[in-house]
């Protein structure tokens, strides 16, 4: 009888409760759970082979896409616990362990095709050309340009035609 009560409330508090959005869902812009800045670039770690995009923080949530591609940049958006919530070039985000994840800067191209430059200015001589979709090491960035380097070659492009680091961004 008294279990008849006391049944009603219990199931209406998990019904109160679960129409509450999670920590995770409504993560905002700021410092993480890190402290760390949100958002900010980070890579696929070069050793992780393939990496689950999951839809929430957790193992329990599906897998929607699996990052085949080692040192590939992404935008870390969010952050809950040991996991990171991340976007992609194309703008798909999923949940990431961040045991994934390395600190190491890349950037993708951008652009059509670039031309890496000897010194950070558009006279300066072309070392190589880079395409649209070309994975490079970000080394550091000097005003407009980016130093980067991949396939052993180093060259400076212009930081607009990169996806990987933010406009005013200082990478040393």
């Amino acid at each position: 009888m008294r279990l008849a009560r006391v049944l009603p409330a219990i199931l209406a508090v998990f019904l109160l409760l679960g129409a509450l959005p999670s920590q995770a869902q409504t993560a905002a812009v700021g410092p993480g759970t890190t402290g760390l800045k949100l958002p900010r670039f980070v890579s696929v770690k070069a050793r992780a082979g393939e990496v689950n995009l999951r839809t929430g923080p957790g193992t329990r949530y599906p897998v929607e896409w699996v990052l085949m591609r080692p040192r590939w940049p992404l935008e870390v958006i969010a952050e809950y616990e040991a996991w990171r919530q991340v976007r992609a070039r194309d703008g798909t985000t999923g949940w990431v362990h961040h045991t994934m994840l390395s600190g190491d800067r890349m950037a993708i191209v951008a652009a059509a095709r670039i031309e890496l430059r000897r010194e950070p200015s558009a006279g300066a001589a072309t070392v190589a050309m880079a395409e649209d979709g070309a994975v490079t090491e970000l080394r550091e960035c000097e005003g407009k340009w980016c130093l980067l380097s991949a396939a052993g070659v180093a060259g400076w492009a212009p930081r607009d035609a990169l996806w990987g680091v933010y406009p005013d961004e200082d990478v040393k």
